[in-house]
């Protein structure tokens, strides 16, 4: 019983991330970080690294925290918390930098029909290149209008 629980703790912590991902960034990405995330945005990149990369960092600190609570003090709740934060973490680096961006050039091509809505979403993210006005925040939930036309003849 226990290890169901600590699954479930691991798998709402997982799905979780996605609201703090879509809601960090919408108001803070977009918001009062905008400097950071502005380079992200832009058709043209300088070299394999962003300025936006610093929020690998950031968003993995509270993972960290969690599973070094979780280990010195025994609290396997917060163990399974910081299990969930990482893992969504591992998802979105393979999701967002391998899929989507590919930085490395792998993944490319996929006759998904979820695969290839997140990545219409992600384009119409991109498709706003300024602060404001953007649209599709997630990564993994993204609306059912970006699964429209993901056939085979007509890639994402």
């Amino acid at each position: 019983m226990k290890l169901l629980i600590n699954i479930a703790i691991i798998l709402a912590s997982f799905s979780g991330m996605e609201g703090v991902a879509w809601l960090t960034h919408k108001y803070v990405m977009h918001g009062i970080f905008w400097p950071l995330h502005r380079d992200h945005h832009l058709k043209e990149h300088y070299g394999f690294l962003e300025r936006n990369d610093l929020f690998f960092l950031i968003f993995a600190l509270p993972g960290i925290a969690c599973l070094a609570a979780g280990t010195l003090y025994r609290l396997p709740v917060c163990t399974c918390i910081g299990i969930g934060i990482t893992l969504y973490g591992a998802c979105y680096f393979f999701v967002h930098d391998l899929f989507i961006h590919q930085r490395i050039k792998v993944l490319r091509n996929s006759e998904n029909r979820y695969l290839k809505a997140i990545r219409r979403a992600h384009k119409m993210h991109h498709k706003h290149t300024g602060k404001y006005d953007g649209e599709s925040f997630g990564m993994l939930w993204v609306s059912w209008k970006y699964f429209r036309n993901t056939s085979k003849n007509n890639p994402a």
